[in-house]
């Protein structure tokens, strides 16, 4: 069935690309945060094993709103860990790592969720999707809470 948005498909084609990418780095940082919850240790555990549960809950929830707004735009959502390993910017982690080291790699992946996010939203207003802008924009305000949470706790 065709869409009648006041997008082209064009613009929605590209923009969808761009937010198949933001989710695939939502959707990292998740793991990231939730596996820092899961192995954490030492005098800051309690309140960093709360931070952490709050921000990984947060960004599930935000998996499934950029998830939602790909498929309003009319694409499928690569949702795999294949496709989302392919596609992030966010590295993995695969070792124990000190709290310091947890705290510094989840800001980086926020931050970078932040500039990727803000190439996206540049996309989507100059296509005039402004329901990706607005959402982009709650999204980007966030991660940068986040990222002031976290780094309070360093």
């Amino acid at each position: 069935m065709e869409r009648h948005l006041g997008l082209t498909e064009q613009n929605c084609q590209e923009i969808s690309k761009g937010l198949s990418h933001f989710l695939a780095d939502v959707y990292t940082t998740y793991l990231k945060t939730q596996n820092f919850h899961w192995n954490l240790s030492g005098r800051e555990f309690y309140s960093l094993h709360l931070l952490f549960e709050k921000q990984y809950q947060e960004l599930a929830e935000e998996t499934d709103e950029v998830a939602e707004r790909i498929r309003a735009l009319g694409f499928y959502v690569e949702a795999s860990f294949t496709s989302f390993k392919q596609l992030t910017h966010i590295k993995e982690e695969e070792n124990v790592l000190t709290i310091k080291d947890m705290l510094h790699r989840l800001i980086a992946a926020h931050e970078m969720i932040c500039r990727h996010g803000r190439n996206v939203s540049r996309l989507a207003e100059k296509g005039e999707d402004v329901a990706t802008v607005d959402m982009l924009g709650r999204r980007i305000a966030a991660h940068e809470k986040m990222i002031w949470m976290l780094r309070s706790s360093e």
